[in-house]
């Protein structure tokens, strides 16, 4: 099965679709979208999430491009490439590592991956959309610049990233990975960028091993020990990421959305939940709000519970399509709201810094 989808905020409303089989890519003019709206089917799992959020029923559809070989040599080099065209087998598997494997439709979805990403960054960009998630396989943020590894051939999110900057001119641009693996591959891609910051969180130590050395201001990596569940993920956002953001004031924020640090999931051990996700997604938005004008790509990268990959994916969705951008600056709270939170932080310390005002 082949999904490579956009889901994109046009306006106040938020169009999905869900495909099974041809890779497409969700978007219409506003004015259009009444006209030629279908109904996301309730049989998989993202469908019947949606559904139960109310989001199902606004759903648009158009084809996602290919990449092309242009966007993807910024980031990838063109002997790699021309390689991995040529491993595409015409039946059977190709093993590229003992995790990594193309069948004969890889090729192609690997491409329409990587050019959802950049098909998402033009209509962003372009005042098309307010925002837009890449519902994609194969994922990307393992990809290095010569090397598929970790189910990942292209690396979807730091094409688009590349776009944004050497298509469209913007001057800098983040990356925000909670991935429950460390995105190794946009780290390679971007270390010595001085354009692009990345900040994640990811269990450590654990596949692929990285992300420990080499942290700068521009790479803010927070590792995470196995066991670790919201208290520790949002203590990492609110203390690392958001203050590094603020710093480097980004006029684009990428998402790499991978949905594998989910308590359900079995491919790791950290103990995330939905809610985690969608508070996660306000406080990118915000952030986006105050620097970025608004502008959001996220693009899908791991999560291998099918039924927590849906729910996660919903909460998130329901927040990129909250009518109304979020608050651009601080939250004004009431003396008697901190008052209150100065007496609950001995039992809960994230509520430690909260100050009336």
């Amino acid at each position: 099965m082949v999904t490579d989808d956009i889901v994109v905020r046009l306006g106040s409303r938020v169009r999905v679709r869900d495909v099974d089989g041809d890779a497409e890519f969700a978007v219409v003019a506003p004015e259009e979208a009444d006209a030629t709206a279908d109904r996301i089917s309730a049989s998989s799992p993202l469908g019947r999430a949606l559904l139960g959020r109310r989001l199902g029923d606004r759903v648009v559809r158009a084809e996602a491009p290919e990449a092309t070989r242009e966007q993807l040599l910024r980031v990838h080099d063109a002997a790699y490439v021309d390689e991995l065209e040529r491993l595409s087998p015409e039946e059977g598997l190709t093993w590229i590592d003992p995790d990594t494997a193309m069948c004969p439709d890889t090729w192609q979805a690997a491409l329409r991956a990587a050019g959802a990403g950049i098909l998402g960054t033009d209509l962003v960009i372009g005042r098309k959309a307010e925002a837009a998630f890449c519902s994609v396989r194969p994922p990307g943020h393992h990809a290095e610049r010569a090397r598929a590894m970790g189910f990942c051939f292209f690396n979807n999110v730091a094409i688009a990233a590349a776009h944004a900057l050497e298509h469209h001119g913007l001057r800098r641009v983040a990356i925000v990975d909670f991935d429950v693996h460390h995105g190794n591959g946009t780290e390679d891609a971007f270390r010595d960028d001085s354009r692009v910051l990345m900040v994640s969180t990811f269990q450590h130590p654990f596949y692929p091993g990285s992300g420990v050395e080499g942290r700068s201001e521009r790479m803010v990596n927070v590792p995470l020990p196995a066991g670790a569940s919201s208290e520790e993920f949002r203590a990492a956002v609110t203390g690392e990421w958001l203050p590094a953001l603020d710093r480097f004031r980004p006029e684009m924020i990428f998402f790499s959305a991978g949905f594998d640090a989910h308590r359900d999931d079995g491919m790791a051990m950290l103990r995330l939940v939905e809610s985690d996700y969608a508070w996660v997604t306000h406080q990118i938005r915000t952030a986006t709000a105050k620097h970025a004008g608004g502008r959001i790509v996220s693009m899908l990268e791991g999560g291998y519970d099918l039924g927590a990959l849906a729910r996660s994916t919903a909460a998130t969705l329901e927040v990129l399509g909250a009518d109304g951008p979020p608050a651009g600056g601080e939250v004004v709270v009431h003396p008697l709201a901190a008052e209150a939170a100065a007496r609950a932080a001995r039992y809960w310390p994230a509520l430690a810094g909260v100050t009336a005002g």
